[in-house]
């Protein structure tokens, strides 16, 4: 069972400085800048324990590297990361669980985890998806956790599950979701409509990598 898996789950409004590296290093695909980031937040994470932000911009960090690694199709690499993200993020909740972003992200990265080997549901399933839920409650209007809902429901019948149209209502820029909305449209086999979907997000953020390999991937009629 995978849920969210692959997806990127950040805000991209509001960013710190050095969270923007971290964007760009996605969008371009580049895994060993996202791992010197990651390395180089773990150090501060591990010096700031009680840092809720620290352990925060640290679980991101691993959460695009194991975005990228899913991307790219190295499981083992996905695992690996996710399972630090997932580390770093139940921290940063412990320390601030009335944080939406703080539990949309650790939903994220059980997700993540779940991609690399389908047995890990039994342990993170609840995860994933409780995660992502109380994301939701704790803040109904943010864009980037319903497209974190809607992801998750990719992965479970029926496929097109709902959340991306949700995303997209609440903020129109939200590149990742008009992504995710074409990739759902293709698997439901509405190609032109996934096609626009998907060109979409190019147009909102062309420097995506992901969404320019996925645009290729569906057929122009």
């Amino acid at each position: 069972m995978k849920l969210l898996a692959g997806i990127s789950l950040l805000c991209v409004a509001g960013l710190a400085a050095d969270d923007s590296e971290l964007v760009k290093a996605r969008d371009r695909q580049d895994r060993p800048a996202l791992e010197k980031m990651a390395a180089e937040l773990r150090v501060i994470a591990e010096q700031q324990s009680k840092d809720a932000a620290a352990q925060y911009r640290f679980a991101l960090a691993e959460s695009y590297a194991a975005e990228v690694a899913a991307e790219t199709r190295d499981k083992n690499a996905t695992r690996n990361a996710a399972q630090a993200g997932i580390d770093a993020a139940e921290r940063a909740v412990n320390l601030k669980p009335d944080s939406a972003e703080y539990q949309r992200l650790l939903g994220t990265l059980c997700g993540q985890i779940i991609s690399s080997n389908s047995l890990a549901a039994l342990k993170y399933g609840n995860c994933a998806l409780n995660a992502v839920n109380k994301a939701i409650e704790l803040d109904p209007k943010s864009s980037m956790a319903y497209l974190s809902h809607g992801v998750g429901n990719y992965y479970l019948p029926p496929a097109l599950g709902g959340g991306m149209e949700a995303a997209i209502n609440l903020n129109p820029k939200n590149a990742e979701a008009w992504l995710w909305l074409g990739i759902a449209l293709r698997r439901a086999n509405q190609e032109q409509d996934a096609r626009k979907a998907i060109a979409q997000s190019l147009e909102l953020n062309p420097n995506r990598a992901w969404a320019k390999q996925q645009l290729d991937k569906t057929p122009a009629l």
